[in-house]
């Protein structure tokens, strides 16, 4: 009955290492900025390299938000500029929603600080070969006003991933 146990349990771990690894695989890359005193300055970007080789397959490309419960708001604006190996320079305008209706923060994790994995891009074919920048920073405003918030409180890190699609 002992030797029974021990092989359900080795091929319970056997099961678990084949399922983290394989979770794994999705992703090509992956690296995160820490945000000094969770106070993210405006206009100052985070910036991440990273190089292309393959393209023909399609990525799901995201920004990943942790935050603590500082964080002010409901929502998140982000400008984006994706800088291309030939100089071509595509900026977007982002926004995404940070809490539920009750103000509870969206994301994971069970202590105050909630990540958020955040569609940047689905299914994006790179079409040149080479190094690329992903350029980030915060745009928020306070309602009805033009200026940017100078520092906004309550993120901890910035990150970015690509993943595969399957």
């Amino acid at each position: 009955m002992g030797r029974i146990l021990k092989k359900n349990r080795s091929f319970g771990y056997l099961i678990a290492l084949l399922f983290f690894t394989s979770c794994n695989d999705m992703v090509e890359f992956t690296d995160y900025q820490s945000i000094q005193d969770a106070s993210w300055q405006a206009n100052k970007n985070i910036s991440f390299e990273f190089s292309v080789t393959d393209t023909i397959s399609s990525k799901n490309l995201f920004i990943n938000i942790r935050n603590n419960n500082e964080y002010p708001y409901s929502n998140l604006y982000l400008i984006t500029a994706l800088n291309f190996p030939n100089g071509t320079k595509v900026v977007d305008t982002l926004q995404y929603e940070m809490t539920d209706d009750t103000g509870a923060f969206l994301g994971r994790g069970f202590t105050e600080i909630k990540e958020n994995k955040l569609f940047y891009k689905e299914y994006k074919i790179f079409p040149i070969i080479g190094k690329y920048q992903l350029d980030i920073h915060h745009a928020m405003r306070k309602n009805g006003e033009v200026k940017v918030i100078p520092f906004l409180e309550g993120v901890q890190d910035v990150g970015f991933s690509i993943e595969k699609t399957k």
